[in-house]
């Protein structure tokens, strides 16, 4: 078994020394090559946002665009109107709860309403017109009026 090395106050002392000067000489070297000035690091941008070691030339015009050439990676919306008003029919309706379920004609999805959410009244089987609204357990059917 190999006997633990222990160093003296002295021991410790020289070898910090001797990294300072490591340090120290390592410095004086990059001070002496000199391989990165300030100018060496600065970098221009042109017109088009190309970076480059050149600056500009003043006076020099910068060139036109056509902006019909630029393409956005967006596709255009279309003009297509949101549907905010859905028709349904009163598949369930609670009264002494004050709840029920509208079944889309278009989509046969059901939705759940609550009672404040009726603007007429209404019963189980009628053909009504709703919007919807987002709810904490998912779509909720709000503005609830019987289809004339």
């Amino acid at each position: 078994m190999a006997k633990p090395i222990s160093f003296t106050k002295r021991d410790l002392e020289k070898k910090k020394q001797e990294k300072r000067l490591a340090k120290q000489q390592k410095k004086e070297e990059r001070k002496s090559s000199g391989s990165s000035s300030f100018e060496d690091m600065i970098a221009y941008v042109d017109e088009n946002g190309m970076i480059s070691d050149t600056p500009p030339t003043p006076g020099e015009k910068p060139q036109e665009i056509d902006m019909s050439t630029i393409q956005v990676s967006t596709p255009r919306q279309t003009e297509e109107p949101v549907i905010m008003e859905y028709e349904g029919r009163v598949e369930f309706f609670n009264t002494s709860k004050g709840y029920g379920f509208i079944k889309s004609l278009k989509n046969a999805e059901k939705y759940f309403f609550h009672v404040s959410g009726l603007t007429e009244e209404a019963t189980e089987g009628n053909v009504v017109t709703f919007k919807l609204e987002r709810g904490p357990r998912g779509m909720n059917a709000v503005e609830i009026k019987l289809k004339k």
